[in-house]
């Protein structure tokens, strides 16, 4: 067993010699260097907590005692496992069970003691045994929320039946209280267990969900829909019912002032509480666990900060947190913060405002990178944000686009090993926070509508003129990169733009829209439906327009693409029928095929990938 220490200051772990680790690259080291994510812990059993870490090579699950520190291991599977919940009682551990990264399967569940039957007593070392949790056919997982009296709200995605969900009772069969053929998800259960939020996309539009709350026959208790019935783009996010006995309260994300904000609902009330948040970013909010106030996450200009809104006051009190991003954050029963922090420069550590290091994993530490630069770019829909890593000398080196996935996501002062790698290697890294990212305000992620694709490349375009007019880039070096939507708009890029890049590397890319979205899972069906505008039979120039396979004659970079055979997000057939046009006309090309879906929790395996980028790119650049 690999134990994870916890509670305890700084580390310093990297202080004695290990010949193996000091002759591995410093790049490698950070792939390999043991992570662990932000625990989740029971809400009626706060010692019970469980995270994600890849402390064995492949990412999985771990149960902590934290009363009396034991560990133990608590999935163990070829491709990893990270979709993991605990019991409000802390009893039992709830998992998906995918098939090889397809992400279509079932949930599984296990005592966190690990022993045959729950109860008291250390956690033991190994997996424990699992079984079936709610028995339900496969599907794609849309949501899971659990009751105190053992009740289990599932909610499942499939091509065939769209979006259910159903209410899971022990000894009795899965009752179905609602389906309907566009998304939907689960959201929360209330305390007592009575009421359920779920958010739709009945309307049609996949980017922007309403929130209905039900009793668990199915009756419908109230209705918030911010984009009434599909005419205005405001989405509603469920971020939780209030901690406390007899409070029905559910907190609800809404975008009704151009970014995200929380405010409070009593859906048995139908009040509504506008809490007046006055921070300029995007702003998520989760309950302390008396109920007393709410834990403020703020997103601004790709790095975050925590607040605490104190209801009793309506005042809010900044949580002090270093420079840089929080990848998660959670208060805890005794009012201290628990938070995921790392910076571009420093490597994520899991943090306490009560001081110290909450979970310390054990071997070696992440190497430090180097910090990254702000560039903001006049694009043709405004100023676009770039953040800039250079490496040591004068420029202008050989760059990296490296593009985001999503496309709703943004790029941040967060430490990532693929970047990283590339600065080791003698390269600046730009990454683009373009039209249709998150973080910028509502219009800057909504604009991404109908010219999908060319218009996140136009603002790519943007900060690329600025790169190498600054000096930065080596403008005959440039290379496009990224990974599902950053690989969509790789393959997109050197179609479009063959004059500008010198390589191109996709990973788990789109690269033939109509075929992609034939295969792709149905909850990416009704999201591209709501960019196009529709299918491809009903605006098929749009498709066509956007495709990177209508362009992939024009291609004239060298092209690595990296595929999981067992994507279901950006499927292989599509993926093939590009590299048959590649092939067909003997473009320089790469491939390469790997047995797991949209990306790997393998680390060896992402090693094994950006070895093999970084070598594509080097040949293909002269550089080694």
């Amino acid at each position: 067993m690999t134990e994870i220490n916890g509670s305890k200051p700084d580390s310093t772990r990297d202080s004695g010699q290990d010949p193996a680790r000091d002759s591995m690259p410093e790049w490698e080291r950070r792939f390999r260097a043991p992570r662990v994510s932000l625990p989740d812990w029971a809400e009626d059993a706060p010692e019970r907590a469980l995270f994600v870490s890849n402390a064995t090579g492949t990412y999985e699950l771990y149960a902590w005692d934290r009363a009396t520190g034991a560990q133990r291991q608590v999935t163990d599977r070829p491709n990893g496992t990270t979709d993991g919940v605990l019991s409000l009682d802390g009893e039992w551990i709830w998992w998906f069970s995918d098939t090889d990264g397809d992400e279509f399967g079932v949930w599984m569940r296990q005592p966190f003691s690990g022993a045959g039957e729950t109860g008291a007593g250390a956690a033991e070392s190994g997996p424990g045994p699992d079984e079936p949790a709610a028995g339900l056919a496969p599907s794609y997982p849309a949501g899971l929320a659990l009751g105190r009296d053992g009740t289990a709200v599932v909610g499942r995605s499939t091509d065939e039946d769209g979006s259910t969900v159903h209410v899971v009772r022990p000894g009795e069969e899965p009752v179905e209280i609602y389906r309907h053929r566009e998304s939907a998800g689960v959201g929360d259960l209330s305390h007592d267990g009575t009421l359920l939020a779920i958010e739709h996309t009945e309307h049609g539009d996949a980017m922007h969900s309403a929130v209905r709350v039900l009793r668990l026959d199915g009756s419908v208790v109230a209705e918030l829909d911010d984009t009434e019935g599909g005419t205005r783009e405001l989405g509603l996010d469920v971020l939780g019912f209030a901690p406390v006995a007899g409070d029905s309260r559910l907190l609800i994300g809404h975008q009704r002032r151009s970014r995200w904000e929380p405010i409070v609902w009593d859906p048995l009330t139908g009040e509504e509480t506008d809490l007046a948040i006055e921070l300029p970013g995007d702003v998520h909010a989760e309950w302390y666990p008396d109920g007393s106030g709410l834990l403020i996450a703020h997103s601004f200009e790709a790095r975050d900060e925590l607040w605490r809104y104190d209801f009793a006051r309506s005042a809010l009190i900044q949580v002090e947190t270093p420079p840089g991003t929080v990848s998660g954050a959670t208060a805890r029963p005794d009012g201290s913060v628990e938070y995921l922090w790392s910076s571009a420069a420093r490597p994520p550590q899991v943090r306490s405002t009560s001081g110290g290091v909450v979970l310390d994993p054990p071997g070696m530490t992440a190497p430090v990178s180097v910090p990254v630069e702000d560039a903001w770019v006049e694009g043709p829909g405004g100023r676009v944000h770039a953040l800039v890593q250079r490496p040591a000398g004068e420029g202008p080196f050989p760059t990296v686009f490296e593009i985001h996935g999503g496309p709703t996501w943004h790029d941040s002062d967060a430490f990532a090993a693929g970047p990283a790698a590339w600065v080791d290697h003698g390269f600046a890294v730009v990454r683009v926070n373009y039209r249709g990212s998150t973080g910028y305000g509502r219009e800057w992620t909504d604009a991404l509508k109908h010219r999908v694709g060319l218009i996140e490349l136009e603002d790519i375009a943007a900060v690329r003129a600025w790169a190498v007019a600054s000096g930065l880039a080596d403008p005959a070096r440039l290379v496009l990169a990224g990974g599902s939507w950053g690989g969509y708009l790789t393959l997109l890029g050197l179609g479009t733009q063959p004059d500008v890049w010198a390589v191109g590397l996709a990973a788990v890319p789109v690269a033939d829209y109509v075929t992609a979205y034939h295969d792709e899972m149905e909850a990416l069906k009704a999201m591209d439906r709501t960019l196009l505008g529709g299918t491809p039979e009903e605006v098929p120039e749009r498709f066509e327009a956007s495709s990177p396979l209508t362009y992939v004659d024009a291609v004239r970079a060298p092209v690595y693409i990296s595929a999981g055979v067992n994507d279901p997000r950006c499927p292989i057939r599509q993926v093939e029928n590009y590299v048959d046009r590649l092939a067909a006309r003997d473009a320089v090309h790469e491939v390469y095929r790997y047995d797991a879906g949209h990306g790997s929790l393998v680390v060896e395996e992402r090693i094994k990938q950006v070895r093999l980028e970084l070598d594509f790119a080097r040949r293909h650049l002269g550089l080694g």
